[in-house]
């Protein structure tokens, strides 16, 4: 297999998974702030410090707005971590390494970019914001599940789901790290939102329905922490990645060091 190809495939999936993962989480963002009471939402710039993208940020903005962190993570090109500059990257890679995936992702992959391209800027609203954010995780995780049930399972394959993988391990440690504490700043001043805030930061993992299902429906910080990180039951879990990286780096041959990486950051999650 051609390096050029395996490193598209890889990025590929790394940014479609980052599209997704943005959108998912400045989705739930924007129901905290509708269902929260005034005076007692969190700032709109944790969103972009989730994505460590602070220093970028201020290379456009001086601001720290509603409006400027959704152009920034909505529709700006020239930041990384945008939806808009994350779906263009996944539809580049994609050309590169089409000869290995199908025709059918190759055309959802085209919708995606070309969906986001019309509507990015058109998300003025909330209301047209949130369709726009829940239209785009749909198309990402369609294009997840034509990977998963239509891709050989070579080293493309692997390559794919190394990227997909890391970017999902990363996301999750990112949301817990900065969200969890900027929840933990701001404990006791606002203590009937406490309890939101959490659920939140599970919804922003799509983990909410898990969470209940293992531990009811009873949000404890302590509880959101370990199984965000530690859970070998939720496949967005920190330790499910690894265990799942392990598996497919071990396909691609002699693996060793990999994986004594690998096992020392369990042992430290």
């Amino acid at each position: 297999m051609l390096a050029r190809v395996a490193e598209s495939v890889y990025w590929m999936a790394r940014y479609l998974e980052r599209a997704e993962n943005t959108a998912r989480l400045v989705h739930s963002y924007n129901h905290l702030i509708m269902d929260i009471p005034k005076g007692s939402e969190p700032r709109w710039t944790v969103l972009v410090d989730i994505l460590d993208a602070r220093d970028c940020y201020e290379d456009f903005y001086q601001r720290e707005t509603e409006a400027n962190v959704h152009k920034f993570l909505l529709s700006k090109i020239a930041a990384p971590s945008s939806i808009a500059a994350s779906t263009q990257m996944a539809r580049e890679n994609l050309l590169v390494a089409r000869e290995v995936l199908s025709e059918d992702v190759w055309e959802r992959v085209n919708e995606l970019h070309l969906y986001v391209s019309s509507k990015s800027l058109d998300t003025t609203t909330r209301r047209s914001r949130l369709k726009f954010l829940h239209e785009v995780s749909s198309i990402c995780q369609s294009i997840t599940g034509l990977l998963e049930t239509t891709q050989l399972r070579d080293h493309a394959y692997r390559f794919m789901s190394i990227g997909r993988l890391l970017e999902r391990s990363d996301m999750t440690a990112r949301i817990v790290d900065v969200g969890a504490g900027d929840i933990l700043d701001r404990e006791g001043k606002f203590s009937t939102v406490d309890p939101l805030l959490w659920s939140v930061l599970l919804e922003a993992l799509s983990a909410k329905s898990a969470y209940w299902r293992c531990h009811g429906p009873i949000i404890a910080k302590e509880l959101v922490v370990d199984f965000s990180f530690g859970s070998l039951k939720f496949p967005r879990s920190v330790v499910s990645c690894l265990n799942e990286l392990e598996i497919h780096l071990t396909g691609l041959g002699d693996s060793s060091q990999v994986s004594e990486k690998l096992n020392e950051i369990r042992v430290r999650v």
